[in-house]
């Protein structure tokens, strides 16, 4: 047991300097395309770059992390993204001093063009790496321990990916602009260390080897059978895709309606993810008190009016506020999600029923990243641009206010029976 033990804080350890590089390319990668132009649709693409090869490669994911060692796999994306930031980096050196950038256009294309081949290359490393860990965990911790495991886990997340991330990237890039992404690729190296030391065990189809369309065909017809693995996917890519508005949109927000720097803008990430932090250390008993079913349905709903609060909010401290609910309500909604899906699926075909659900969920992210900039283009021919650039929240709250009331039905008879068990 202690072996076991061991094994699981040193791939939590390893998630943790991961989510730190995430939470600081979170603001840098955002931040730095706004110093190379002032188009909210330019700005988009960089964390649609990002994005991107979650739609596009999920499926590949899935089945390579079912055909090869997960443990390789996640060795070899480590490196792979540690190395894509550091070119990033001396791109950005090479580069130095910037232009000012331009209301149309961009300043620097061939920095802006190298950093967006730079963020696709990482997020097409981070689709295979993150299949593969998700597909890891429950080998790593007992069956009953699975809701304490996932909130440990989003609660590292949270603290590495939105807490210090952002507030560690905002002092970083305000001393100099390469320092983030050189950061980034120090924490994955060294994530690759602790990985190393993990004993990772995984259960493989009997027989031999299918041709890659039959295991997909099983896979996807697994999913479509299950109701409530299939409400969860469809329900977490709108809301994922309407939360990207809001992530893309805070930031011109942020500087030009609240005049927030890069410091204070940290800080305010930082503050509102402390929300999740806290609902890590508190997920597991609440889910035990009172259901997965009631918190995820109070969750969604509670998070629309988090979404819609924001252009009211008054300055910085209650934009935090209103991250702080969000983080709180969403890492709930997350782990009840999340372990009901490590429960449902069986092991050897995990990373492709995991690869086929986030394909659905996370796909929607660069979808939602594009709509926000085109929303506040459109919106500037109708109203002013301060106006225009509160639409993304209003438009997020809106859409997962009227999907919480499609879907709460579902989600309370879904999570209200055990994984496998279909609706009459």
């Amino acid at each position: 047991m202690a072996g076991r033990q061991g094994h699981f804080h040193r791939f939590l350890a390893a998630g943790g300097l991961t989510n730190l590089g995430d939470g600081v390319a979170t603001l840098a990668w955002t931040w730095l395309a706004t110093q190379l132009t002032r188009d909210p649709f330019l700005i988009s693409l960089m964390p649609v770059a990002l994005r991107l090869p979650w739609f596009l490669f999920a499926i590949p994911a899935g089945l390579v992390t079912d055909r090869v060692s997960r443990k390789k796999l996640l060795l070899t994306m480590d490196v792979a993204r540690g190395l894509a930031f550091a070119l990033a980096a001396a791109a950005i050196w090479q580069a130095l001093p910037l232009a000012e950038p331009p209301e149309d256009g961009v300043a620097e294309v061939g920095l802006f063009v190298t950093l967006a081949l730079c963020a696709a290359a990482i997020g097409l490393a981070e689709v295979f790496r993150d299949t593969a860990a998700q597909t890891v965990l429950p080998s790593l911790v007992d069956p009953d321990r699975l809701e304490s495991a996932n909130a440990r886990f989003s609660a590292v997340e949270i603290l590495g990916n939105t807490l210090l991330g952002p507030a560690v990237g905002a002092f970083l890039i305000a001393a100099a602009l390469p320092l983030p992404f050189l950061l980034n690729a120090a924490a994955y190296l060294a994530a690759t260390v602790l990985v190393a030391g993990v004993g990772i065990h995984q259960r493989r189809a009997a027989g031999p080897r299918r041709h890659w369309r039959h295991e997909f065909t099983e896979a996807a017809g697994f999913l479509i059978r299950q109701p409530t693995l299939r409400l969860l996917a469809i329900f977490t890519g709108v809301f994922n895709g309407l939360h990207q508005m809001v992530v893309v949109g805070l930031v011109l927000f942020a500087q030009e309606v609240l005049g927030l720097g890069a410091g204070a803008y940290g800080l305010v990430l930082s503050a509102g993810a402390s929300g999740g932090l806290v609902a890590g250390l508190v997920a597991a008993p609440l889910i035990a008190r009172f259901g997965g079913a009631r918190l995820a349905q109070l969750s969604s709903a509670v998070i629309a009016l988090a979404f819609l609060a924001v252009p009211f909010a008054g300055g910085g401290v209650g934009v935090a506020a209103c991250l702080m609910v969000f983080s709180f309500l969403g890492l709930l909604w997350d782990t009840v999600s999340i372990s009901y899906r490590q429960r449902a699926v069986p092991d050897e075909m995990r990373g492709r029923v995991n690869a086929l659900y986030r394909m659905a969920s996370w796909g929607m992210m660069p979808v939602g990243l594009a709509v926000s900039g085109i929303v506040v283009d459109l919106g500037e021919r109708i109203v002013p641009r301060e106006v225009a650039l509160t639409l993304p929240f209003l438009v997020a709250g809106g859409g997962v206010a009227v999907m919480t009331l499609l879907a709460w039905r579902g989600i309370g008879r879904g999570f209200s029976r055990p994984p496998g068990v279909s609706s009459a």
